[in-house]
């Protein structure tokens, strides 16, 4: 019996496939590999399953500690959980590669709220003032 998926269960096709070739040119840098179009359905497939198996693995150890979150330490404890413990180095470096590369971003981010409030209060204010001088004028 075949089960459909709906779209937005499926993982971007575009973004499989680039995956893919990419760690295929990796193995054989020498080699452009071709992936058929079942062998990419194959992949994302498997990946959409790992995923809600990970995900189902990490949500039963975040409710076993009575958390309504998931974090990451839930996705590592449930890679050991289900016997992928390997990933666990490698995904925690990846985690804290990317906090760090995007802790710049926040910080750019929140700086430029700060400006547009005070911009936009410049405005109101501005704006209360020639309704002011309107009303008095």
């Amino acid at each position: 019996m075949e089960k459909v998926v709906s779209e937005a269960e499926e993982l971007p096709k575009a973004i499989v496939r680039r995956v893919v070739k990419e760690k295929l040119s990796e193995c054989s840098p020498d080699y452009d590999f071709n992936v058929h179009k079942d062998a990419l359905l194959a992949f994302s497939e498997s990946a959409r399953i790992f995923i809600h198996y990970l995900s189902a693995t990490a949500n039963n150890i975040c409710k076993e500690s009575k958390r309504q979150t998931m974090n990451a330490e839930d996705v590592f404890k449930a890679l050991e959980e289900i016997e992928f413990s390997e990933f666990v180095k490698p995904l925690g470096a990846s985690l804290a590669e990317f906090k760090k590369k995007n802790a710049g971003k926040k910080v750019d981010q929140s700086r430029k709220m700060r400006r547009k409030r005070r911009e936009n209060r410049g405005f109101i204010c501005r704006k209360r003032n020639q309704n002011q001088a309107k009303e008095t004028g």
